[in-house]
């Protein structure tokens, strides 16, 4: 079991990341007094979407190679069209997503961001929701996808939309004090 307060956070994200879908967990994350750190490829501040034209910046602490999935306990994956459609084509990224499951650590996405979860070979069997245009992505994976606020299977966590947010945040800190997730390595 890990105390919220005592847990490390990754949100892995690029530039296009739905600007509420990266923010909102982020500060309620540390709110709780969990510790998160932005994550991008390169390491550089990412600018986010929002509504119909770039949003703001995210301020990044790290960059992908520079951190360890076994230094954390969760990684959160923001959607957005733009954002994870990148992401899925950096092989770093979705190693690294890979990794975190196959450590047994909780992996949460919303939006699109289960692109990034299909990508990685994490869905099959498993209960999971998504933004409705990628349903059918899900579904060719193997996932079982289910139109609802928020779908949990074994520390994988998944969302809809930003209007799933709070519910998405709150199932992140329960699975995260439930501890490491006994699951198949994908």
């Amino acid at each position: 079991m890990t105390d919220i307060k005592n847990a490390r956070i990754i949100i892995l994200s690029t530039n296009g990341f739905e600007q509420s879908e990266l923010e909102v967990p982020r500060d309620k994350l540390r709110e709780a007094g969990a510790e998160v750190h932005v994550v991008s490829p390169d390491g550089k501040a990412i600018k986010g979407w929002d509504d119909k034209d770039w949003g703001r910046e995210a301020e990044v602490q790290h960059a992908l190679a520079d951190v360890k999935a076994e230094d954390y306990d969760a990684i959160v994956l923001p959607g957005g069209q733009i954002n994870p459609d990148i992401l899925r084509t950096e092989k770093a990224a979705v190693e690294f997503v890979k990794a975190m499951h196959d450590g047994g650590k909780v992996v949460a996405a919303i939006c699109h961001g289960p692109w990034m979860l299909v990508e990685a070979g994490i869905v099959k069997g498993r209960k999971v929701t998504s933004y409705p245009s990628i349903r059918t992505d899900v579904e060719n994976a193997g996932g079982l996808w289910e139109d609802s606020e928020v779908a949990t299977d074994k520390g994988i966590i998944t969302s809809r939309n930003p209007g799933d947010l709070d519910a998405f945040v709150a199932k992140i800190i329960e699975e995260i004090e439930e501890g490491r997730h006994e699951r198949q390595a994908a």
